[in-house]
């Protein structure tokens, strides 16, 4: 493609990876020689078997032919004769990592990988299988005493299934957006400590043994998929992909809110990347526009429950100043720049107020927050009560939030380029000296001003560059994204999915139209497109929500749109209820725990307790054993200036008095404030109709008071095979628009009430594979029978 050997020089350099590589064995030594994709040179990496303790690996800084690495072995094979010689033991993509539990260190290998898609020419992997290989030799391992909770901790480690939604790239950095690959070069270390590379601690003795990545793979847990969409005989590239935090990960339950980082539950960035393939040698147009969806940014729980499906939500009052609260969203500034615009999708009036308690306190601590920031940069707070307002018709849900879509997508605007096959990385740093670059790498131009109605505001065109990058020859402006859409229900799952899809239906149309693919940059949702934009989308939320929920997403809007018939719909709809109400309640501890250990943020210590003796919703702070060696967010301290989504400071000043140049973000977006006139965002607190004709604005006044994780395990020929099958109506920048609904995609929506069938019986008499797989749910599982496996020889 015609990107091809630009953007190979601008993320990794040929010359610079590895990705195949044989593993082989003496007594003492572990070898492991690494070849680039075109032969022509080979590296080796020795890795120490005696010393059942430490990790010790040695890099080979010779570079090799292949006949001078065959000689190597050859001679590394005579040498150890006496001992049994050199063994091969097996072909590999990648180290994922080294854990070490109360006994020796293991090392996990990619053993099989398949390809799911590429980016711009740059191939992207997913695992198919995986080997956990003991370090020590069998004669060493036989003399460490035999721990019935070690073979425990391995047994747990295995049930997180790398064959299922992790992904990686050798060439291409697909842990960070289209946009901050073109707008900088970081490489290495850095890269791995972004907040969306979950193999960050597997990775971080060996990185620091060697100071390079050379042997290792970023894996990224999530979401990817991707099509080809064929438009008026031209073909354009679709890509979604969804990076999970690995920042306060974990369980439905078990994680909810913020902790004292501001790290937030289930934050989750989805990137949505088009462009057209062209003959190798010709300009390619690339667009990519990112959202971002996480739990409401405060202090609450819900006590896991066998008996109630529908658990109360507490909210805490230990944080009276949102000071947590404040550093999520000077994070997201950090990392997307401003605007910040909060889509709430919670309800607002209940008979048992549950939701509406979140939403109220929600609403104070954002006007909280807003009062010390300057109006420019003050967060955007939306609310929409998706539940309430569309019981009666999906489409006019989904017609609705098109226009928050677009009104959205007006303030911060997407990322278009164009690139020449000669275009080179200093390249993309080439802007006029009128063109400011904030902190994240993302520039600023001004929008415009005197924006005092929503028809002006959705007229103007998205934040455009003054230069193109080399080769632009079409004379279309650089553009770039500057802010983002939060979106969240309570679960961010169900709700927040048909809202992230009307999101990326909206800036489908309009990134189809920057690259010549359609004359209108709106896509009507009657369009084919919509459709099969909504089955990625509809995946994509499935598969998030196997991942924190424990079952498929409530898709009753979806199912709407498709016209599938109502009592099929009710039907999955239960089924998925049940599904995830039997996960939540008897798999998430262990599935909790499995994921602590594999982050590092519980690391086994033979003195203390196990991690299955602890709470599972205890700190990871107080979880992790005998750290005083690493930050905050548990990893080694050393200076790193361009970690993203890390808060690189102990104590963050407000917003309002960071160190970030306002000007270096968006212009103001807000009018000036005068009597009698309509506003956008105003001080006040205004609604919008829903009439589909035009979206008005009047002033509001609040009545309300203050996939599975698990294979299924087989011990054969000593490997552990897993085989894949009281808000105020003066808060500022506050927006309620009453008229939305979930039509309970959210499982606190669930359209059935609890029996005493349910009650008396967690799988309401279905066996428990009925339930993990309950009629009409589909279960997050690839193409083809994968495994995990643990090597003991």
């Amino acid at each position: 493609m015609a990107l091809r050997a630009g953007m190979e020089s601008s993320f990794r350099s040929c010359d610079a990876w590895m990705q195949k590589f044989r593993l082989y064995e003496t007594r003492s030594m572990f070898y492991m020689i690494g070849r680039d994709r075109s032969r022509t040179y080979w590296r080796v990496l020795k890795i120490d078997r005696l010393d059942p303790s430490e990790l010790n690996i040695l890099e080979d800084s010779t570079t090799y032919s292949e006949r001078e690495c065959s000689d190597l072995l050859r001679r590394i094979h005579e040498g150890n004769i006496s001992t049994g010689g050199l063994k091969f033991v097996t072909t590999c993509y990648g180290i994922v990592g080294f854990i070490k539990f109360l006994g020796p260190y293991y090392m996990l290998l990619i053993t099989k990988r398949r390809e799911i898609g590429a980016i711009c020419g740059h191939t992207v992997y997913a695992i198919s299988e995986s080997e956990m290989i003991p370090l020590p030799n069998s004669t060493v391992r036989s003399n460490l005493p035999n721990s019935r909770d070690e073979d425990r901790y391995k047994r747990l480690l295995c049930t997180i299934d790398l064959t299922k939604d992790f992904f990686f790239s050798y060439s291409y950095h697909v842990m960070r957006s289209l946009q901050k690959n073109f707008c900088d070069n970081e490489a290495g270390h850095v890269l791995y400590e972004t907040m969306f590379v979950w193999n960050e601690f597997l990775t971080r003795e060996i990185r620091n043994h060697l100071k390079n990545t050379l042997w290792t793979v970023a894996l990224v847990y999530g979401f990817f998929k991707q099509a080809t969409l064929s438009i008026a005989g031209r073909d354009f590239t679709l890509t979604l992909i969804a990076r999970r935090s690995r920042h306060y990960a974990g369980m439905r339950y078990l994680k909810r809110g913020v902790n004292e980082k501001g790290k937030v539950a289930n934050d989750v960035e989805t990137e949505q990347i088009v462009y057209e393939g062209v003959p190798e040698g010709f300009p390619m147009q690339v667009t990519s526009v990112v959202q971002n969806r996480g739990s409401i940014p405060l202090f609450w729980s819900q006590e896991t429950s066998r008996l109630n499906l529908k658990p109360d939500i507490i909210v805490s009052k230990k944080d009276q100043t949102y000071e947590a609260t404040r550093l999520h969203f000077e994070n997201l500034v950090s990392r997307y720049g401003n605007p910040i615009i909060i889509l709430n999708l919670i309800k607002t009036e209940e008979k048992k107020p549950r939701e509406s308690k979140l939403r109220a306190e929600f609403a104070t601590a954002i006007d909280f927050i807003n009062k010390d920031l300057p109006e420019e940069n003050r967060l955007k707070f939306l609310h929409w009560d998706l539940h309430k307002h569309s019981q009666s018709k999906a489409t006019n849900a989904l017609f609705t939030l098109g226009k928050v879509a677009t009104y959205a997508l007006t303030l911060t605007g997407f990322f278009y380029c164009q690139v020449s096959p000669t275009w080179r990385p200093d390249d993309c740093l080439k802007r006029s000296s009128s063109e400011k670059v904030n902190n994240s790498g993302l520039s600023s131009m001004d929008l415009g001003e005197n924006e005092n109605d929503v028809g002006d505001l959705l007229e103007r065109k998205p934040s455009e560059g003054d230069d193109l990058i080399n080769g632009n020859h079409s004379g279309k402006p650089l553009m770039f994204q500057r802010g983002v859409l939060r979106t969240n229900c309570i679960d961010c799952l169900d709700r927040t999915n048909v809202a992230q899809y009307a999101y990326g239906l909206t800036a489908l149309g309009r990134q189809l139209h920057a690259l010549g693919g359609i004359d209108c940059p709106k896509i009507d949702l009657d369009d084919p497109l919509a459709d099969e934009l909504m089955g990625f989308y509809e995946s994509m939320g499935d598969t998030l929500a196997h991942q924190y929920g424990g079952s498929a997403a409530h898709n009753k809007i979806f199912s709407q749109r498709r016209g599938q018939w109502k009592a099929a719909t009710q039907s999955q709809e239960f089924f998925r209820t049940l599904q995830r109400y039997y996960n939540n309640a008897y798999m998430d501890a262990m599935k909790q725990d499995a994921i602590d250990v594999f982050l590092g943020n519980f690391q086994p210590d033979i003195d203390k307790p196990a991690v299955w003796e602890l709470d599972s919703d205890q700190p990871s702070d107080s979880r992790r054993n005998g750290q005083t060696d690493v930050d905050e967010d548990g990893r080694s301290i050393f200076k790193r200036c361009m970690s993203d989504g890390n808060i690189l400071r102990k104590t963050n000043p407000s917003m309002s008095t960071t160190k970030i140049d306002p000007e270096k973000y968006c212009a103001s977006v807000l009018p000036d404030r005068s009597e009698g006139a309509r506003r956008v965002l105003s001080e006040s607190s205004p609604d919008i109709s829903t009439s589909e004709s035009e979206i008005t604005f009047s002033r509001y006044t609040p009545s309300m008071p203050r996939r599975q994780l698990f294979g299924d395990a087989q011990r054969e020929n000593n490997h552990i095979h897993y085989t894949e099958y009281g808000d105020s109506s003066s808060c500022s920048n506050f927006v309620d628009l009453d008229w939305l609904s979930s039509s309970g995609n959210s499982c606190e929506e669930e359209p059935y009430e609890r029996s005493s069938i349910l009650i008396s019986s967690p799988v309401a008499g279905l066996s428990s594979e009925n339930v993990m797989y309950g009629i009409g749910a589909t279960p997050s599982t690839s193409d083809s029978s994968m495994k995990m496996a643990l090597y003991n020889g």
